[in-house]
C-alpha cells in the first residue's frame, strides 16, 4: 500500500465514521423547547462538534489500522475480488 492509498483510505474511513458519529447525543432546538424564529425545530442547539471530531479520529485510527493491516499482510488482495478472471 502506498502512502497516498493509505491517506485516501484513512480519509474515506474518517468521513464515513463522522457521518455515523454526528447524530449521536445531539440536542435539537425542539428538544430544548427554545426554537429560534426562522430556524427548523430539528436544528442542533448543543452539538459538541470538537468532541465528536476527536471521537471520530480515534475510531477511524483503529478501523484504519485493522483494514491497513489486512491489506498489507495480503490476507485479502484485489485478486480476491476478480470474479470475472480479468487479471489472469
Amino acid at each position: 500500500m502506498t502512502i497516498t492509498a493509505a491517506l485516501v483510505l484513512f480519509a474515506v474511513i474518517w468521513f464515513l465514521t463522522l457521518l455515523i458519529v454526528l447524530p449521536v447525543r445531539i440536542k435539537t432546538q425542539g428538544d430544548l423547547g427554545e426554537i429560534v424564529p426562522g430556524t427548523h425545530a430539528g436544528a442542533p442547539e448543543v452539538h459538541h462538534l470538537k468532541k465528536k471530531m476527536w471521537i471520530t479520529t480515534g475510531i477511524s485510527v483503529v478501523i484504519w489500522a485493522i483494514i491497513a493491516g489486512i491489506i498489507i499482510s495480503g490476507v485479502i488482495s484485489v485478486r480476491d475480488f476478480d470474479w470475472l478472471n480479468q487479471m489472469g
